[in-house]
């Protein structure tokens, strides 16, 4: 009796914590539209937004407007995105894999999107086609992951590591050369801020574009967050509870990929998110995906948020996102590694 008492006080605590990083993230959501070099109140901004479901007489500015539907909403919606995805990818992998080292780009998924979105410059081609052929890319490289490991004898999973790790290996190298290749007057300048990642050209066709995969990748992951847990136990355990490893396995990693692909075919490279924000929110939450998970997702969209809004208005030129996450993510990362208590 008295353990499950405790086991409820942790649920609450846990779920108490979930409902403050959802709060945090709404008002961050909402002051996020006012904060730039074009300064909207935000008692503004929350008409401008009900006017676009409700019919309210306009009683502000239409450069306001544009500013606040037109430039900041797709940027700000695709920043939560992508930090939800991106962390929750990284919580999803970290149990996988049992490795608590595990990211977004552990099967390659990150330099297949480079590779491709670099040929896409390369050849002269437009942001929606860079987008599309990162995204494809992406989903190629992983493919050839699995592939590698399902004919590698051995234990599956260090084969999936293994041929992540070579794969990856081999398109960062292709890159690199399409980096060599590339005029060194506008090309080369342009596959070097892609590779940094910047949310600066984000349109509403962007999110129409990354939205449905990352909306189903993130629904499965949340749905099958019961089964991470017990993946983390080990095959052999697993099974003896009756679970389909290899199905689950495959199930978590194909929707992982899916919205990792998403989030970088639209973002370019943005590191550390999917490794450090699910270690906070296991200090936070505990290591049980029924709260991991959740938290994992709004931790990443509140981070990402954050460093979006100290990207495009800290310094007069914008500073591109992967640049600050490494910044802001490595000595975070070292602090948890030099505490006393086991956090990893």
């Amino acid at each position: 009796m008295a353990l499950s008492d405790k086991s409820k006080k942790k649920g609450m605590s846990a779920g108490g914590i979930i409902v403050i990083l959802a709060a945090l993230l709404i008002v961050c959501f909402l002051v996020s539209f006012s904060i730039g070099r074009y300064g909207v109140p935000i008692g503004q901004v929350m008409k401008i937004l009900a006017g676009k479901i409700f019919p309210l007489e306009m009683t502000w500015a239409q450069e306001m407007e544009i500013v606040v539907i037109n430039i900041r909403l797709p940027r700000i919606v695709m920043a939560c995105l992508v930090g939800c995805s991106l962390a929750a990818a990284g919580a999803a992998y970290q149990g996988v894999f049992q490795n608590p080292m595990a990211s977004p780009d552990i099967l390659g998924a990150s330099s297949g999107a480079a590779f491709g979105a670099a040929l896409a410059i390369l050849l002269g081609l437009g942001s929606a086609m860079i987008t599309g052929m990162a995204f494809i890319s992406s989903l190629i490289t992983v493919a050839l992951v699995f592939i590698i490991s399902l004919r590698a004898p051995g234990l599956k999973v260090v084969n999936l590591i293994l041929a992540g790790i070579m794969v990856s290996s081999l398109f960062s190298a292709g890159t690199s050369y399409i980096k060599l290749v590339a005029d060194p007057s506008n090309q080369l300048p342009a596959i070097t801020y892609w590779l940094m990642g910047s949310l600066s050209g984000i349109r509403l066709d962007d999110i129409v574009f990354a939205f449905v995969p990352m909306a189903v990748g993130l629904a499965v992951l949340f749905a099958v967050r019961w089964r991470i847990n017990l993946l983390s136990l080990g095959d052999d355990e697993a099974r003896a509870l009756g679970v389909n490893t290899d199905l689950v396995r495959f199930v978590i990693i194909l929707a992982s990929t899916l919205i990792t692909a998403a989030s970088i075919s639209v973002s370019g490279m943005i590191g550390w998110v999917g490794l450090v924000i699910p270690h906070l929110c296991r200090k936070l939450v505990g290591g049980d995906y029924k709260h991991l998970m959740p938290a994992s997702m709004l931790g990443g969209a509140l981070f990402m948020l954050v460093v979006d809004n100290i990207s495009r208005n800290l310094l007069s030129v914008e500073i591109p996102i992967g640049i600050l996450t490494a910044f802001v993510g490595a000595p975070f990362f070292i602090y948890l590694l030099l505490r006393k208590e086991k956090t990893l």
